[in-house]
């Protein structure tokens, strides 16, 4: 086998180990923006349930925190690793570009009422603080279920791409 021929196999072996890298983190990331989602949902459960039992400040303030900063997590998360990427214009595949298009205006409304909700409650520390806050959780559960909805569907697509590698 000449030499041109093995560096020839050589490039192509490195081609198809980066793209197997490549799909090997992006479905790592999908689940792991899955984690985060799940672990969000609990924890909106916990303190909707405490918020409806009327707990005390000094039980529901932790609780409270954690959910932000879990909120927070999962919202960066899917923000700078998988949608940035596609606004951005790093993503090829044409049809997870169409679908990023139509649901991103919807899943950046959400980003931005997680971050407001995060900044209302960032300095809660009284009763006084926390009357809103079955108004405001109602209004993140519906932000969370517009949300999961449209980026299931581009969570869906892409996992699609992974396993049928698809370009």
């Amino acid at each position: 086998m000449s030499e041109s021929k093995i560096h020839t196999i050589k490039e192509i072996a490195q081609r198809i180990s980066q793209e197997d890298d490549r799909r090997s983190r992006l479905s790592h990331t999908i689940n792991e923006l899955l984690d985060e989602r799940h672990q969000v949902l609990v924890g909106f459960c916990e303190l909707a349930a405490m918020e409806a039992a009327k707990s005390p400040l000094d039980e529901t303030l932790p609780k409270l925190r954690t959910f932000m900063q879990d909120l927070v997590d999962y919202t960066a998360l899917g923000h700078f690793e998988i949608y940035q990427r596609i606004m951005d214009g790093k993503e090829r595949r044409a049809s997870i570009q169409a679908l990023a298009h139509d649901v991103y205006p919807v899943i950046s409304r959400t980003t931005d009422y997680f971050v407001e909700f995060n900044d209302k409650y960032d300095g809660a520390d009284d009763d006084d603080s926390l009357l809103p806050l079955a108004e405001d959780l109602s209004l993140v559960g519906e932000a969370m279920a517009s949300r999961i909805e449209k980026e299931d569907m581009l969570l869906r697509e892409m996992s699609n791409q992974i396993l049928f590698k698809k370009n």
